[in-house]
């Protein structure tokens, strides 16, 4: 580079007509990394930008029609628009998203942080009610969008499972959601049958939100897991382009992955590494969605050859109850992800993943709890980032994400400064 690094950014906000902020999230970094590629090269906080940074940006403002498109703002229209699933602001599926949507969501759940982190209370959403529809066993998800709900001011009516539902006494789908419309604001579903939370939107003009269609996608977990990731690289000064991504499990009924995979492909030049036991492969027309975008995919049934060099390890239980004739009960020991292969074959910075729950019982060989004190392991991290990225999604679906800033107070009372006792040292880091 003929002129400081300095001097090409700036040069490069400039031409882009982009604030610091929105420049950050174009080239999908965080702001506070982007501060220090600008700090002159003598001061103690300078560092250097990656050098895959360089090149995207040397070729957004070399290439005309990218340049235009980066350089695009608010003029777009509200982010709720432009995600809309058939004209509707509801959220089923990742394929809504382009990576500037998804990344203008995350920089709504930066937003969200204080609020997430108990330092901050807002009531933009105060006296509307989300209904959580939960026809299938749940805890942290259902719990999730509660809170994240709730935090925005807003109250929750739960229901849970079908015994108790109307859909046990023959009601149809199509009955429960407008019924169901008439009495709340919002909708969270999650039910066991793929595309049938699709099935509950048609019947509504509410927000609806996909909680998980069974086999078929869980977009907020995705979408939680991206912005984890995203946030991980900041802190460690990498960028998502061009990273080395291994998944891990029951990756053909693994809703969780369907998604992310699908989400992770919006960024360039990927490498996916497969790892499942036979029989549990991802399904063709997800590697085939990830393929058309020139990402590098390859499956292996080596978890030690799987996990040799990837920047992220994403790790997931069998999903038995979604079986068809599949015999397997869990994960044979060689297939376990522990600290040992972790420590043999993870590069010091690998980030360990997994959307919980992580089934902890003996002969599961699932994720290894010998892992919860290696920093390395940011599941708890990840599920605590499902608050801000869930309130990001109500705010924006329901319009008020404008709102957010200039609604927020000191909270009352003393949070702790840990949320955990076994956090590791980089928990909570801004």
């Amino acid at each position: 580079m003929s002129v400081s690094q300095q001097v090409f950014l700036r040069d490069a906000m400039r031409r882009l007509n982009l604030t610091r902020d929105v420049f950050a999230g174009r080239i999908g970094v965080k702001r506070r990394a982007l501060d220090t590629w600008l700090l002159p090269e003598g001061s103690q906080e300078f560092r250097a930008m990656p050098e895959v940074v360089g090149r995207f940006v040397t070729e957004i403002i070399e290439n005309e029609a990218l340049l235009q498109k980066y350089a695009q703002s608010a003029q777009s229209g509200p982010l709720r628009n432009r995600i809309a699933a058939d004209g509707k602001h509801q959220l089923l599926s990742v394929d809504q998203f382009s990576r500037e949507s998804v990344e203008e969501l995350f920089r709504i759940a930066d937003q969200m942080q204080p609020i997430a982190r108990r330092q901050k209370v807002s009531r933009v959403l105060e006296g509307a009610v989300l209904g959580n529809l939960f026809f299938e066993a749940s805890t942290r998800t259902r719990v999730s969008f509660g809170a994240a709900f709730c935090r925005l001011g807003g109250s929750v009516c739960d229901t849970t499972g079908f015994t108790f539902s109307s859909m046990a006494k023959g009601e149809s789908i199509y009955d429960t959601s407008r019924v169901m419309s008439g009495y709340v604001d919002a909708m969270v579903i999650r039910h066991p049958d793929k595309g049938s939370v699709a099935e509950f939107a048609r019947a509504t003009n509410i927000p609806v939100v996909n909680g998980g269609d069974g086999p078929g996608e869980h977009p907020s977990q995705a979408l939680l897991d991206l912005y984890t990731i995203l946030t991980e690289f900041s802190r460690l000064g990498k960028l998502l382009d061009g990273a080395h991504i291994a998944l891990v499990g029951d990756l053909k009924y693994g809703r969780t992955v369907h998604s992310l995979i699908k989400l992770l492909s919006l960024y360039r030049g990927l490498k996916f590494t497969l790892v499942s036991p036979r029989g549990l492969e991802m399904p063709d027309y997800i590697l085939e969605q990830a393929g058309t975008r020139g990402h590098v995919i390859e499956q292996t049934y080596s978890l030690e050859e799987g996990l040799a060099g990837a920047d992220v390890i994403y790790a997931t239980r069998v999903q038995k109850e979604r079986f068809a004739a599949e015999e397997l009960e869990g994960y044979t020991p060689d297939f376990q992800v522990n600290k040992a292969i972790i420590d043999k074959v993870g590069r010091p910075d690998v980030i360990v993943m997994h959307p919980l729950p992580r089934d902890s019982r003996e002969g599961a060989n699932d994720l290894s709890v010998d892992l919860n004190h290696d920093s390395r392991l940011a599941i708890f991290r990840q599920t605590d980032n499902g608050i801000p990225v869930r309130m990001a999604i109500f705010a924006v679906l329901l319009g008020v994400e404008n709102l957010v800033q200039h609604s927020l107070r000191d909270v009352t009372w003393s949070p702790p400064s840990h949320i955990g006792p076994d956090d590791s040292v980089f928990h909570g880091v801004d």
